[in-house]
This record gives C-alpha cells, sequence and structure tokens, in this order.
C-alpha cells in the first residue's frame, strides 16, 4: 500500500477510535445510572442527568466570573475582591467612569466637609518609608495582560505619635502601642497553610505599624517570621496555653508572655463565623499542628462552648486581671453581641466589678474565614454595624467607654466600611478576608474541605506551594498601607486630620425612603428599635 491508503487507514482509524470509545463511555454511563438507586434524576435520565451536576458543580464558578455583576457577589461583591486584589498588587484603589453603587439604597456615607484637610494639614507619620514591590501593567489586552513588578519606596500612613492608639496603658506594665490603625484579625495555622500565614507575617511586618492576630489554634513558628507585633488569642480549648489534659497551663502562658513580639493577649469568647466552639477536619490536624496545640494527631477538633475556667461575667474578669499580673502585657476579649439586654448586662457586670478588659474585639455575625455549621454562621450574632453601636452606648452609659479600647471586625476590607465602624465608636480594625485575598484567595469557598486551590486555607503540601512567600509578602503589605491611605483619604474629606478623630458627627445614613439620619440619630434609633424588638412591641 501507499502513504495515501496507509494515511487514509489511520484517519478511519482516528475517527473510529473517536466515535467508539466516548459511546462505549456512554453506555457505561448509562448502565451504571439505570441501576443505582441514590439519585432519582439518574435513573430517570442517564447520561443527560450527570449534566446538572456537572451545572451545579460549577454554578459558584459561573455566576462569579460570568452572570454576576460586581455588586452582586456574595459573601464579597466581585467589586470588593477587586478592590483588596488591585490595593495588594498595585497600591491602588482608583476607578473609572463613576460608582456602581445602589444609591437608592439604604446605606451609611460620610459626612464631606465644605473645606475639607489639605495633605499638608494631616496628622500623618510618613517616616520611614517602606521598601516594597509594586506591579506595573505593560499591556493590558483581551486575553492577556502583560505586568512587571519592580522596587518602590513608599509612604507608610502611620499615625502621628500623638494620635497613636495605646492598648493597656494604665494597667500593663508592657502596654501595646501601635500606629497603624488596621490590623490582622484572628486566622489559626491549621484553618492557613504555613505559606499563608508566613506571607501575612512578613507583609504586615514590612507594611510596619500594625498586628497579627494567630486564632485559636495558637501561636506557631510561622506567625513570628515576619517582624511584626503579634495579638495571641486564647479560644476555650486553651491551644497553646494548656496540658496534654486540656487544662490551663500558666507555665506556657508566661512563656508566651515574655516573647517580645508578643503584645497582646485576646480570649475569644465568640467570633462572629462561629459564634461558639470551633471544628477543624481531622486531616488538617497533622503531627505538627498537633504539637502545637497540644492535641492527638488526625482527629478532628471541636473546641468547648465556652472556656471551663469561669461561666460569668465576674468571673471572666478575675481571670483576665490574673492573666494581665501574670504576663503584664494586655488582655482584652473578643464578642458578638446577641442583644441590646445581653450587651446592657455585660458591662453593667463589668463596670460593677470594677475589673475590665484592655480591649474587647465586637465582631460581627457576618464574619468568616473558619469552618463553621450553616446554622451558626447564618443564623446567630447581631451584624456589626448593629452591634457596634450597641456596645460603645452602653460602655458609655456605665462610665467605662474611656477605659478601654474597641477592635471592630466583620467584612471590613475597604476602607469605606472601616470609617464607618470608627464613626460608630471602634478604635481599631480587623479584617481576616481581606488578608486572605491580598495573599491569593479567590473566593472558592472550600476552606473547610482543605482543598483550596491556591494554597491558603490548606495545610496540603501539593496545594500550600502554590502561594509563593516572597511574592504574596508583598501584596499583603500593599494592601495594608493602601488601606490606611484610603482612611487618611476619607479624613481629609471629612475635614478631620486624622482618622482616629471620626466619631457619629462625621457618619450620615439614609433611609429606604430618602429620609437621613446623623450618625447619632441612627444610633438612637437603633437603641431604641432594638429594645422595641426585645420588649415584645
Amino acid at each position: 500500500m501507499g502513504l495515501t491508503e496507509w494515511l487514509a487507514i489511520i484517519m478511519m482509524s482516528l475517527i473510529g477510535i473517536l466515535i467508539i470509545v466516548p459511546l462505549m463511555i456512554i453506555g457505561w454511563i448509562y448502565f451504571l445510572d439505570r441501576r443505582q438507586k441514590e439519585h432519582s434524576v439518574l435513573r430517570n435520565y442517564p447520561v443527560l442527568g450527570n449534566v446538572r451536576y456537572l451545572l451545579e458543580n460549577i454554578g459558584p464558578e459561573l455566576r462569579q466570573y460570568l452572570f454576576a455583576n460586581n455588586r452582586e457577589g456574595k459573601p464579597f461583591s466581585r467589586h470588593q475582591y477587586q478592590n483588596v486584589v488591585k490595593a495588594g498588587k498595585y497600591k491602588e484603589r482608583i476607578h473609572g467612569f463613576g460608582s456602581e453603587r445602589e444609591f437608592d439604597d439604604p446605606g451609611f456615607y460620610i459626612r464631606n466637609a465644605m473645606f475639607p484637610k489639605l495633605n499638608e494639614e494631616l496628622r500623618v507619620d510618613q517616616d520611614p518609608k517602606i521598601r516594597t514591590n509594586l506591579y506595573k501593567i505593560d499591556h493590558e489586552g483581551l486575553f492577556n495582560r502583560k505586568e512587571h513588578r519592580e522596587e518602590a519606596l513608599v509612604d507608610p500612613y502611620f499615625l502621628s505619635d500623638e494620635d497613636a492608639v495605646v492598648i493597656g496603658e494604665d494597667t500593663c506594665r508592657v502596654p501595646f502601642r501601635t500606629k497603624g490603625l488596621v490590623g490582622q484579625s484572628a486566622m489559626s495555622y491549621g484553618s492557613l497553610g504555613k505559606n499563608a500565614i508566613t506571607a501575612l507575617s512578613k507583609g504586615v511586618g514590612i507594611a510596619g505599624g500594625s498586628w497579627m492576630n494567630t486564632g485559636e489554634g495558637g501561636l506557631s513558628e510561622y506567625h513570628l517570621k515576619g517582624d511584626t507585633d503579634i495579638i495571641m488569642q486564647i479560644g476555650p480549648a486553651l491551644f497553646g496555653v494548656r496540658t496534654l489534659d486540656g487544662e490551663f497551663s500558666w507555665e506556657l502562658f508566661k512563656e508566651k508572655s515574655n516573647m517580645e513580639k508578643v503584645k497582646a493577649f485576646e480570649l475569644k469568647l465568640a467570633q462572629g463565623a462561629k459564634t461558639r466552639g470551633g471544628h477543624i477536619l481531622g486531616e488538617k490536624v497533622t503531627p505538627e499542628i498537633a504539637g502545637i496545640r497540644n492535641v492527638t494527631p488526625w482527629k478532628t477538633i471541636d473546641s468547648p462552648n465556652r472556656f471551663r475556667e469561669f461561666q460569668d461575667t465576674a468571673g471572666l474578669m478575675e481571670f483576665v486581671t490574673e492573666l494581665r499580673e501574670v504576663g503584664g502585657k494586655p488582655v482584652g476579649i473578643k464578642i458578638v453581641v446577641g442583644s441590646r439586654s445581653e450587651a446592657e448586662h455585660f458591662v453593667k457586670e463589668m463596670a460593677a466589678c470594677k475589673k475590665l478588659p484592655d480591649f474587647i474585639t465586637v465582631d460581627g455575625g457576618e464574619g468568616g474565614t473558619g469552618a463553621t455549621y450553616q446554622e451558626l454562621s447564618d443564623a446567630v450574632g447581631l451584624p456589626l454595624f448593629s452591634a457596634l453601636p450597641l456596645l460603645d452606648e452602653m460602655l458609655k452609659k456605665y462610665h467605662i467607654r474611656d477605659k478601654l479600647k474597641i477592635i471592630a471586625s466583620g467584612k471590613l476590607v475597604t476602607p469605606d466600611q472601616a470609617a464607618f465602624a470608627l464613626c460608630l465608636g471602634a478604635d481599631l480594625i480587623n479584617t481576616a478576608r481581606g488578608m486572605m485575598i491580598s495573599v491569593g484567595c479567590i473566593m472558592a469557598q472550600v476552606c473547610h474541605n482543605n482543598t483550596c486551590p491556591v494554597g491558603v486555607a490548606t495545610t496540603e503540601p501539593h496545594r500550600e506551594k502554590a502561594l509563593v512567600v516572597e511574592e504574596k509578602m508583598y501584596r499583603a503589605a500593599n494592601y495594608v498601607i493602601s488601606f490606611r491611605e484610603g482612611l487618611f483619604n476619607l479624613a481629609a474629606s471629612a475635614g478631620i486630620a486624622s482618622p482616629v478623630e471620626f466619631n457619629e458627627e462625621h457618619l450620615m445614613f439614609k433611609k429606604r425612603t430618602g429620609e437621613i439620619l446623623t450618625g447619632k440619630e441612627y444610633k438612637k434609633s437603633l437603641l431604641a428599635s432594638v429594645a422595641d424588638v426585645e420588649k415584645g412591641a
């Protein structure tokens, strides 16, 4: 046979394979689907029914990238996501042609001043400059983008020395002083992988003036990789400060207190994403993580609902006081507000016993990042912009607001949201998912499965390697710096010299009817409406 005949035979064989093999696969699927008893749709529509499951599985991706508009996505819109990414890569928050915000919807606004502050009138510390890496776009095409990374020297946007926020100034041998306003909310090693924690530690350290919270999983070597201040969180399971039997270890607590990088401790009573005990799958509990936490490797961990060391407010304050006396450093608590009456009862008892924490982190029920049960994340705890003003007003009512600081957290990933929180009573801002996005999170929403496709919320080595620390640490740094710059921009627009001056006078709230409330009126209306609901009105 000649070459032509051979080519014809080969082509016919290939065509046969391309037809016969798929038909055999379809026939096998048809046979299996007809016989299985688990899925009704597949028994009646074998093969075709699989298309349904395919579309169901890729539905989140289709909505995120193709069908949802820039403001629709949950838990964060594509608009919010892109703002974080742009801040991390390029240290910018500029967009063109106008806002996509739905201005007919109810919402907060910063009251702009008729005569705003000039840059030279701001109380901002721009020294020392920060050496980082920024991306520059060379070409933006339809199917590709060409960009390169280059070193840059940028302004840090620190608070001035006189505006620095000091926690535990009158109560601690070693107070915590910060000039950054924005820090990383609690995220444990184990929930996040070592590369993610390392990149965040180094990035926050590069940005300076900020802090990172360890989460309840204990203090790992990866939290200490960067030159950053640490708030060590202690949850009900006492990870990192417990004996093998699960009892509190004063010896381990003293060891952590003596570490220079550890600036404060936080007792986690509740968190927005998991308002009660935490949960981590056994496959994430590697021997290394088990060693840090003093638990059994490869065994699923469900933390207790509350601390066994105390059972009421007085007991909590005794424990806080003892920790502060032993460690010499600030001790705070993290809470989720459930109601006005509960918040008032809690604050009233604190004031009565005259023993207070150095700070209270109030997390909104919309908080996230961790694995938890649906019913807890969706239904328990008030949202931040309701909880924060409630707590602030209760502390003022019982004359102890000036005795402690409030750290706000709960979907505060952009400067405008943080400014609203500052106006409603916060002294400092925590963000978790903003930090995750800055180091590569694509919101795949598989944090609880240990299958994060970009190496952020996973401890599997072959997945973790996707996250390159030496690249992502600069994105985390740029995000923090850009965030602080945005707060100063908003302060200038409001006619104040520093973000620390934000209060209810700089906030407006527009109702759906078009009626405008001042920040003070909003808080008053909120407290009254919550009181009416609790009375059954």
